[in-house]
C-alpha cells in the first residue's frame, strides 16, 4: 500500500472524549432543552459540528447554548479526556518511520489543542484542520483536501481514520483510502456499514497495515 500521508479525526478516535461530550450535552440541554434527552439520542449529536447538534435541540438558543456548552467542555476537558490505547506510542512510531501526520476535526482550534497538550501528542502532527478553517466540515472534502493541500500529498497517497460516519464519508468524498477503528461509541456496525478499507481493533493496526 502506497501511503505516505495518514490523518486522523481527533475526538473518539485518538482522544477519548465521549464522556466528556456527552457530560457538556446533558449540561446545556437541562437549561435549554424541553425535555430530557437519552444517552442513546445525546450520541447521535456526536460527530457533526456543535452548532448542527445543538440546532436539532432549540434552534432559537443555538449562540447562547454553544456558549453553555463550550464553558463546560473547558472547564471539566482534564477531569475527562485521556488517549485510546496504543495511540500514543503508534503515532510515535509514525512519526519515527517518516509518515506524514495530520489531523482533520469539526472542533474548534483552542479546545483542539488542550486535548493534544493533555494526551502528550503535541507537535505530532504536521497540520490540524480544524473547523475555524473551512467552510465546510465532514463530510464535505473540504478539510480533508485542505490537510492533503497543506502536507503536499495527493489523496491516492493518503489515508483518514476515524470513528464517525462523517469522518470515513469525508474520506470517500475526497479519495483517500479509509479506516473505521472499532472503539467508538456508536458501534462498529456503523461504520462497518460504510465498507471503510480497514477496521482497526487497535491504532496499532496502522503499523501492520502500513508495513511498519
Amino acid at each position: 500500500m502506497s501511503i505516505r500521508t495518514i490523518l486522523f479525526d481527533l475526538d473518539g478516535t485518538l482522544i477519548d472524549t465521549n464522556e466528556l461530550i456527552i457530560a457538556s450535552f446533558t449540561h446545556t440541554i437541562a437549561q435549554y432543552g424541553d425535555r430530557d434527552y437519552t444517552r442513546e439520542e445525546i450520541l447521535d449529536f456526536i460527530g457533526p459540528p456543535l452548532v448542527e447538534s445543538l440546532a436539532k435541540i432549540n434552534p432559537d438558543k443555538v449562540e447562547e447554548m454553544v456558549e453553555t456548552y463550550r464553558e463546560h467542555n473547558v472547564e471539566n476537558h482534564d477531569r475527562y479526556v485521556t488517549a485510546y490505547e496504543g495511540v500514543v506510542e503508534t503515532m510515535h512510531a509514525l512519526k519515527d518511520e517518516g509518515f506524514r501526520l495530520g489531523i482533520v476535526t469539526t472542533k474548534m482550534k483552542n479546545t483542539v489543542h488542550l486535548g493534544l497538550e493533555l494526551t502528550n501528542l503535541d507537535g505530532l502532527f504536521e497540520t490540524v484542520v480544524t473547523l475555524d478553517d473551512v467552510t465546510n466540515a465532514k463530510p464535505h472534502p473540504e478539510p480533508i483536501m485542505r490537510a492533503l493541500q497543506e502536507l503536499d500529498t495527493p489523496a491516492s497517497e493518503a489515508l483518514m481514520v476515524g470513528d464517525n460516519t462523517h469522518d470515513i464519508d469525508a474520506g470517500k468524498n475526497a479519495g483517500t483510502k479509509t479506516a473505521g477503528v472499532v472503539w467508538t461509541v456508536k458501534g462498529r456496525n456503523v461504520l462497518d456499514d460504510l465498507s471503510p478499507d480497514y477496521m482497526l481493533d487497535n491504532m496499532r493496526d496502522l503499523l501492520q497495515i502500513t508495513g511498519r
